[in-house]
């Protein structure tokens, strides 16, 4: 019995000392397995990171074919994508005033393929008018930089007796009931220049929306309403035909297709600018070196002669602004449009 004991005793220490060994093999085999993965992985991910992008970009326009933001959206992704050398497939994802568009591009993974340009309405108007938006204007995206402005103008019926603010702000103050004017929208960037206009001029009048620039064109033309605040695009035509005359540019500065036509500011309100802009953002989040790239390749794209020649054409203004700036005029614009929306109880339709 102790022979029996004492041999099966020689056995089991064998046995063990097999049995670690083979698990120490084991461990050896997995570890190599997971530095091999490891050594495989990083310089991987190093590699994708400067490859981007790798493949095609999106860019979302919020608005339907053929505005103003749609001319530059397209104009602007095919510049762009040839700066970044992979294509930028346009989108138009139009609905609620820019939200629906907006929402998409503020829940999209934040890795430089989706892009949205958007006016900046989105980013100042919409949430002055509605404290629920599925996004936030500031924490929801990251500004690439500006594209454009959207130059804003004040124009009157041919036949009314003004020629220049000073006469219209008369005007308007000896008969205040006799005048109203347009704007190609409730809670549009036209009705808030308008309403900033007016508070700024001392005098208060009533608004009529229009659903779009053409029907507010057209009773302008044919005398329903006195005048309306438009953009120099929809403008243009009709002031080239001289169906309508330029009262003043509600921007900073004067609209390079209208020269001759002054700006608010200097008719004598110093100071005053209300127009919209257009700026390209993408989902909060970007790494340092994909937000470089995109900055760099949008400063390129706006740096560029032809370019710059389509958008004026159009009626729009080239006025390319780093990141940083862009951000400032939302911080900036943001508290203004709700104190307008209060002020002139402007309630989003």
């Amino acid at each position: 019995m102790c022979s029996e004991s004492f041999a099966h005793s020689n056995r089991s220490p064998r046995a063990a000392i097999e049995t670690v060994d083979k698990m120490m093999k084991l461990k050896i085999a997995n570890l190599a397995l997971l530095a091999a993965a490891l050594a495989g992985l990083l310089p991987w991910s190093g590699a994708c990171a400067q490859s981007y992008p790798s493949r095609p970009l999106q860019l979302v326009i919020p608005f339907p074919p053929g505005g103003a933001t749609d001319i530059v959206g397209r104009l602007v992704g095919r510049k762009l994508g040839e700066h970044l050398g992979q294509p930028v497939v346009i989108e138009n994802k139009a609905g609620a005033g820019t939200v629906v568009g907006a929402a998409f591009v503020a829940k999209a993974p934040a890795d430089g393929y989706t892009l949205l340009i958007s006016s900046g309405s989105t980013f100042t108007v919409n949430p002055a008018l509605n404290p629920k938006l599925p996004y936030d204007p500031v924490k929801s995206f990251e500004p690439i930089g500006l594209a454009a402005r959207v130059p804003l103008i004040l124009i009157a019926n041919r036949e009314l007796p003004v020629n220049n603010l000073k006469q219209l702000i008369a005007a308007v103050r000896g008969t205040p009931d006799k005048y109203v004017y347009g704007s190609f929208g409730s809670g549009t960037t036209g009705h808030f220049a308008g309403e900033l206009m007016w508070s700024a001029l001392g005098i208060k009048l009533l608004h009529i929306p229009y659903k779009g620039s053409a029907p507010a064109m057209s009773d302008l033309i044919g005398g329903q309403i006195p005048f309306t605040v438009d953009t120099v695009a929809a403008s243009l035509p009709q002031l080239k035909a001289g169906k309508i005359k330029a009262i003043a540019v509600t921007g900073a500065t004067r609209a390079t297709q209208l020269p001759n036509v002054p700006t608010v500011a200097e008719s004598g309100f110093p100071g005053f600018s209300a127009d919209s802009w257009l700026a390209v953002v993408a989902p909060r989040g970007l790494t340092a070196d994909v937000k470089a790239k995109l900055q760099k390749a949008l400063a390129e794209t706006m740096a560029d002669a032809e370019i710059r020649d389509k958008l004026i054409a159009n009626g729009l203004q080239p006025a390319y602004e780093p990141a940083a700036a862009v951000a400032a005029r939302i911080e900036d614009e943001l508290p203004r449009m709700r104190a307008v929306a209060q002020r002139a109880n402007i309630r989003a339709e």
